[in-house]
């Protein structure tokens, strides 16, 4: 199980940075948000899939040989028809350059440091309040099919998801702003957490994903764009998104290890969740930090 879920984040991260590095070399910053939210689509639907495949299709290993053959096919049409082009000239490897490419000064790029940090307290909010979804609705909820619950409680958070993403993306390229957005969506989705917290009930799960699907929407198309504004190198932007995704896959590392002896000794999923409301607040509150971005 270690090695492969190694593996498998290693090559997903090495797909997901080298596809989401077309967006700035393709598109222009005006409609960045909207390909942000189409980005998002793709990204919550492919959740809802592997989660659907996962449950329906019969046995484990069956389910995850049905993911394995998912994302092969799905990675055909980009490699049919994407038209990317050979560079003419290559910069040389250099191992010493290419290990030290994976620091990128604070200093130098602030708000590339700011983008970070803010994505990485924000996926760490919103991982404290999904990855023990199945626990909560077992314990706290008391649940009497907690699989189907989270697979229910998914299938709405992704469906709000789907309705935020898109539109909130192309509001924010009308308008030319993405602070306002990401902030606004890290606070809703911190009161997602909320709810969790203090109304541990099925009625208050179901209220709870629709508040973090709508919030979380806005959040993934937005902040994708924002991202692509204040990438430190045009050259680098595929290494840079790489660092980047280290944000996104960290968070699915610290939260479990943070969750579990909350869980346990320091107070139950009530002050898990009001754990995850606070760092959730703050990612949203450092997002004012930002000074190249409107």
């Amino acid at each position: 199980m270690l090695a492969g879920w190694c593996l498998v984040q290693l090559f997903c991260n090495a797909l997901l940075a080298a596809i989401t590095a077309a967006v700035p070399d393709r598109v222009p910053r005006v409609q960045r948000g909207l390909v942000g939210g189409w980005v998002a689509l793709a990204q919550t639907l492919g959740a809802l899939v592997g989660v659907g495949l996962a449950t329906v299709v019969g046995g484990i290993g069956a389910g995850y040989l049905a993911c394995a053959a998912f994302l092969l096919v799905s990675a055909v049409p980009y490699l049919l028809g994407s038209g990317d082009q050979r560079l003419a000239e290559r910069v040389p490897m250099r191992w010493t350059e290419f290990l030290k490419g994976f620091w990128i000064s604070p200093r130098r790029s602030p708000d590339f440091g700011w983008a970070w940090l803010t994505r990485f307290l924000l996926n760490l909010g919103n991982g404290l309040g999904t990855l023990y979804l199945f626990f909560y609705l077992q314990d706290a909820v008391g649940h009497d099919d907690p699989d189907t619950g989270v697979l229910v409680l998914t299938a709405i958070y992704s469906l709000c998801v789907v309705l935020t993403a898109v539109t909130s993306g192309s509001w924010s390229d009308r308008v030319g702003r993405r602070k306002v957005f990401v902030t606004g969506s890290g606070v809703v989705m911190a009161v997602a957490a909320g709810i969790l917290a203090v109304w541990p009930t099925w009625p208050g799960a179901i209220v709870g994903a629709v508040v973090l699907g709508t919030g979380f929407g806005v959040y993934l198309s937005v902040d994708f764009a924002l991202l692509t504004e204040v990438l430190p190198s045009a050259r680098d932007r595929a290494k840079d998104l790489g660092v980047v995704n280290i944000a996104n896959s960290l968070p699915q590392v610290v939260a479990p290890a943070l969750a579990a002896p909350i869980v346990k000794y320091l107070g139950g999923y009530p002050v898990l969740y009001a754990l995850a409301a606070g760092v959730t607040l703050l990612g949203a509150i450092l997002v004012r930090q930002f000074r190249t971005v409107a």
